[in-house]
């Protein structure tokens, strides 16, 4: 029985609420001046309800359903005998409490009576934002859309602009987070437009704050719906549209927008213009951006700096110096002076080109042209003198830019640090890294601290390198990628291959992925080991990660095949090389010929000596060397030289290693003769000998019986300053006491304990 009587009581109270609701008869009486289409008057008895906009109704069904039906009073009886001027004196002098304010939010309909009171109060602005700011504090309470709309438009009509925008801003993000669903803000503000005199001007300030809010689709959409209700947006809310657009990198987007404002009679301004040049700039989309250039001169505007400096940059940036060069002789033509930014443009992309005198020239021009150079055009010099190993030169602008009283970023020390590392001068490249961090107001930073670590790993310094790493985990520097393949490289190279591959998990474990050239850099360490099965493992991994072995790893997996003397797994690979489509270069072939040649299979090397051509290479100083130094060991000596004669022909100078070849095969048949000839032809020719050539020719001509030649070369060498090593000491002294030649052998013998060649007493 209970049961039934709480339904039936609810029932009466819906239909009591909706009996209310549509109690609501007639409209607002208001000034002529005035029309106020779907909203409510104070008084019950002075409103009605426009059927032509359902957002009224849609409005007060969500509340009738959202709140309980826990009126005392009738609804229609509310405000019958509260008069403005009481509802006036209670906002003025916060007095919330009262009881009547305190019934009006009891009911269910709150919403609807909170904007019929907004609309009382749109001749007091203030009045009303500070009744709307309260409401919004009552426990329960939610302002409708219509509310939000109502108020923007009182506001903006007060010209309080900031507050509207602040309210529109409230309104946009509570429909985004669904506090509001289902409304449009647009679709609101136009269906409440008449609540003052009418301005277009809201509805600017409702895309402009979409656009401020990043919402730029809803902006777009906006946008849409403006133009089909001739209620147009400023160029400038276009253009900050544009931006945005722009630099999210919605380019079709942002041109078709273009074409939109445009074609809705939207007048494009510069700023317009250089927006779209400065995008297809960045897009390196210079014929459109020229096009846009063209435009904006048919339509009467006179590009400014800003336009030309984009354009001279954005040709310069992709190499066409020649169109920048033009852009910047129009520009003077124009009248438009050249600013710091001018020059330092143009500077930048003629030293990115390597026409570094040009950029020289600017440089003078513009300290000519009275304009300062500023850091910007100073570590772009010093960064481009660094990448040409003008080292000095660039220590020299440095030290000129601290003159003038410009202080050194971050950039300009990263370059310089960078450059000494390259050079292997470290202890400089550590003092730069402390100056900057004392100078710069910086911290460490990951270029800088990968530039360094390269440098100390190619120089092994490990230790130091350990020790930079630890300072950079405790400074908050993630390690990347190229810190990790600049650690992993150096204990590559100093054979600590355990620690580098313990690198590498850490690296996988952290989910940065290895690139081409740290797969390479390990598989070249396992090489090195002769761990062949973990270096195809790791082929296979980065298959499966999406990278295919270049010419450089293959090469590299061909010489370790060599070296371990598995000559058919190297030519095996060559194969693979060839199906896989890998290109195969010079230094493929001169490692392939090599080891053929080390391995005894010097026809094999002969023959694919001749297969070069085929695949459009041609032999190299190194290649011919091979096969030389092979041709020899097999003692194909005629053979040998007439390669060695050829070189010449082919514009190569045979260098030490080729004639050392050739000496050494002379000398293992007894042509001396021959042997010296060629050690003069190389004197001649400039080409000095290195420890390996005054070894074949001291060990070949005294095994030839040569003596005094053997010790003439032997001393020639020590007086260059080539020490020759123990071995050799002591077969040259053997010979001589084979031959008898005691007296001399013990001078030289003594000569040799002298200068400290060899170890043990002088028995």
């Amino acid at each position: 029985m209970k049961l039934i009587e709480a339904a039936l009581s609810f029932f009466f109270k819906m239909l009591f609420s909706f009996r209310s609701l549509l109690f609501i008869k007639r409209r607002i009486i208001i000034p002529h001046t005035h029309r106020v289409s779907p909203l409510l008057s104070l008084n019950p008895s002075h409103f009605s309800f426009n059927q032509s906009c359902p957002l009224i109704w849609f409005t007060g069904f969500l509340y009738i359903i959202r709140y309980p039906f826990v009126s005392k009073a009738n609804p229609h009886n509310y405000f019958q005998h509260i008069s403005r001027d009481s509802l006036c004196k209670i906002i003025q002098k916060d007095q919330w409490d009262d009881p009547q304010i305190v019934r009006l939010f009891d009911s269910s309909l709150a919403p609807i009576w909170v904007s019929r009171v907004l609309i009382q109060f749109k001749q007091d602005p203030r009045l009303a934002l500070k009744f709307f700011k309260w409401a919004k504090t009552r426990t329960g309470f939610c302002h409708t859309t219509e509310s939000y709309c109502i108020l923007v438009h009182i506001l903006f009509y007060a010209r309080m602009y900031l507050d509207t925008n602040n309210t529109l801003k409230e309104l946009i993000l509570s429909i985004r987070s669904r506090k509001l669903p289902g409304f449009d803000a647009f679709d609101a503000l136009w269906s409440t437009r008449n609540v003052c005199v009418f301005a277009s001007g809201v509805f600017d300030a409702l895309f402009s704050n979409l656009v401020d809010l990043g919402m730029l689709e809803e902006a777009n959409d906006c946008f849409s719906r403006m133009k089909r209700f001739r209620v147009l947006p400023k160029a400038r809310s276009c253009n900050a549209l544009l931006h945005r657009l722009s630099k999210s990198g919605k380019g079709n987007l942002s041109i078709k927008f273009f074409r939109d404002m445009v074609g809705a009679g939207i007048a494009p301004s510069v700023f317009t213009f250089n927006i779209m040049i400065d995008y297809m700039c960045k897009e390196g989309d210079m014929d459109t951006a020229r096009s846009f250039f063209h435009n904006m001169k048919q339509r009467g505007l006179m590009p400014d700096i800003v336009t030309y400096n984009t354009l001279i940059d954005g040709y310069g940036k992709i190499g066409l110096l020649d169109e920048s060069l033009c852009i910047f002789e129009e520009m003077k033509d124009a009248g438009c002076k050249p600013d710091v930014i001018t020059y330092n443009a143009l500077i930048n992309c003629f030293c990115k080109f390597e026409r570094m005198h040009r950029a020289f020239e600017f440089f003078r021009e513009m300290r000519n042209n009275e304009l300062k150079p500023n850091v910007v055009t100073y570590s772009t010099l010093i960064d481009a003198l660094c990448k040409e190993g003008m080292i000095q030169q660039a220590i020299k602008f440095f030290v000129d830019m601290r003159r003038v009283g410009l202080k050194p970023n971050e950039f300009t020390f990263t370059s310089l640090i960078d450059a000494k590392c390259k050079i292997g001068n470290l202890d400089e490249a550590l003092k730069l890294a402390n100056e900057m961090l004392q100078e710069a107001d910086t911290e460490l930073n990951i270029v800088t601290c990968t530039s360094i670590l390269d440098g100390l790993c190619e120089a092994g310094k490990m230790k130091k390198a350990e020790e930079l790493f630890r300072e950079m985990l405790k400074a908050g520097v993630t390690p990347n990628q190229q810190v990790y393949t600049a650690l992993i490289h150096g204990y590559v190279k100093a054979k600590n291959l355990e620690t580098a591959m313990e690198l590498y998990k850490e690296m996988k474990g952290k989910n940065i992925k290895a690139d081409l050239p740290l797969y390479g850099t390990i598989i070249w360490g396992l090489c090195i080991e002769s761990k062949f099965e973990d270096s195809k493992l790791l082929l296979s991994e980065m298959k499966e990660n999406g990278l295919t072995a270049n010419t450089v790893i293959c090469t590299t997996l061909m010489d370790a095949y060599f070296k371990a003397g598995e000559p058919s797994e190297a030519l095996s690979l060559l194969d693979e090389m060839l199906d896989s489509r890998i290109e195969v270069t010079v230094v493929t072939f001169c490692v392939l010929i090599d080891g053929l040649c080390k391995s005894g299979l010097v026809r094999e090397a002969i023959d694919y000596f001749g297969r070069m051509p085929d695949f459009g290479l041609h032999p190299n100083v190194a290649v011919y060397t091979a096969l030389i130094d092979g041709l020899c060991k097999k003692n194909c000596i005629e053979r040998a030289r007439n390669l060695f004669d050829e070189m010449p022909k082919r514009d190569m100078i045979p260098d030490t290693t080729a004639y050392t070849s050739l000496i050494d095969g002379y000398l293992k048949h007894e042509n001396f003769k021959e042997a010296l000839n060629l050690k003069n032809r190389m004197t001649e020719v400039g080409v000095d000998l290195d420890l390996n050539a005054y070894t074949s020719l001291v060990w070949g001509l005294s095994r030839c019986g040569q003596l005094q030649e053997a010790r003439v070369l032997f001393h020639e060498m020590i007086g260059r300053g080539i020490l020759p090593d123990e071995i050799l000491c002591i077969s040259l002294l053997k010979k001589h006491y084979e031959r008898g030649n005691m007296d001399e052998a013990i001078e030289l013998q003594n000569e040799m304990m002298g200068r400290g060649l060899l170890s043990g007493s002088k028995n």
